[in-house]
């Protein structure tokens, strides 16, 4: 039996490669999990009431692209977002979370060729879906080393002549997974340069948009406008912005031909969400309360973490988001180190990352996920401060 070689050179996903890392290590204290950047913060208690009082609705089909009022409340959000109108019936589509868009608008929106074999860049290190989507699409993935010297943001205009004219779609995450780095209005502008010049689409992965410490990050539609509504699409959710990553709610927003063409795909291969968490969702992204309670717990996180790293050669604090990206000798030594002295679990960068030109951006680096309780919280990264850098 034969399979498709176009995976053949993934290498284990980030947290299977953790555990096969730490296996048979027993913990130098007691165990605290700084992984992954899941939201442990409450949700608003009232969205379990919403879902039952429609649950009926799980006897039936949801709408495949999102309810019209579920796509209305989007592009209310959307306005009072980004200060952008869209149109919510061919603008926006509802997602079942943000990862199946990112994968699937490069199914739907990705040529088969472009001056020879389509380039999809991204920054690296990266969320793992945008190359997986890339190889998929019969792409060449390119990894654009978004490091401390590139304020940890890509510089896709470093990029070869004959590598741009070949490029297709762009990945941009702002705030940046992992280093909470915030694209600037001159960063988009820009890019925006680039990719009209170039003729490729920006897929901006916005969804760390509404964690951030001061000032509101720049959306990718805020500075579009003016441009061509097809060159952008943006995506966001649900899942850190209101501690819902098991709600899967999320939307893709961009020109009506994008769209038109993802919700073709969508009509074979979406998932859609069911129709009693599409009206909680709704009513989500039509209230900031619960979202400003969750940003002040963020940045009290985020203000303590820089009393205890400021010092530290090399540390850059975030922006936005909830990811500490700490500089370190080796990740992989230091993740080890870490588990066996301390117990406390991290992840090594370069597992965030790809080889490009020889090196990865990520060997030197551990990311720290900021999602525990204070309480919980600071005596781990007590420790692993001590552990780390005495």
């Amino acid at each position: 039996m034969t399979f498709p070689e176009r995976f053949s050179n993934l290498p284990p996903y980030a947290f299977p490669r953790l555990r096969s890392l730490l296996a048979g290590l027993e913990p130098g204290g007691e165990p605290v999990d700084m992984t992954i950047g899941s939201p442990l913060h409450p949700f608003p208690q009232w969205i379990t009431d919403i879902i039952v009082e429609n649950a009926a609705g799980f006897g039936g089909y949801p709408p495949n692209d999102g309810a019209p009022e579920l796509l209305s409340a989007i592009s209310d959000w959307i306005l009072f977002r980004y200060n952008v109108k869209v149109d919510a019936a061919t603008q926006v589509l509802s997602l079942n979370g943000t990862r199946e868009g990112l994968f699937n608008s490069a199914m739907a929106l990705c040529p088969e060729g472009k001056n020879g074999k389509p380039v999809v860049l991204m920054p690296n290190p990266f969320y793992q879906v945008y190359s997986v989507a890339s190889l998929a699409v019969g792409a060449e993935p390119i990894y654009v080393p978004a490091t401390l010297d590139t304020g940890f943001l890509p510089d896709f205009a470093s990029m070869p002549e004959d590598v741009l004219n070949r490029t297709a779609i762009a990945y941009l995450c702002s705030p940046s997974n992992p280093q909470g780095a915030v694209a600037s209005p001159e960063y988009w502008a820009d890019l925006l340069a680039l990719a009209e010049k170039y003729d490729f689409k920006i897929f901006a992965d916005e969804c760390y948009s509404e964690i951030y410490r001061g000032v509101v990050p720049t959306g990718a539609l805020t500075a579009a406008k003016g441009h061509d509504p097809e060159r952008v699409v943006l995506f966001n959710s649900l899942s850190k912005r209101s501690n819902l990553a098991g709600l899967r709610s999320g939307f893709a927003a961009s020109g009506p031909e994008n769209i038109k063409h993802m919700k073709a795909l969508r009509a074979y291969a979406g998932a859609p969400l069911p129709l009693p968490l599409q009206r909680a969702a709704e009513k989500l992204w039509g209230d900031e309360g619960h979202v400003e309670a969750n940003r002040v717990l963020y940045r009290e996180k985020l203000d303590y973490s820089d009393t205890l790293f400021g010092e530290i050669d090399g540390f850059k604090s975030p922006e936005a988001g909830f990811f500490l990206w700490l500089p370190v000798k080796n990740g992989e030594e230091a993740t080890k180190r870490l588990w066996t002295q301390e117990g406390v679990k991290v992840l090594p960068g370069a597992y965030l990352g790809r080889d490009y030109q020889g090196t990865n951006p990520g060997d030197q680096y551990i990311r720290v996920a900021l999602v525990a309780p204070m309480n919980e919280l600071q005596p781990g990264l007590i420790r692993l401060k001590s552990c780390i850098y005495g």
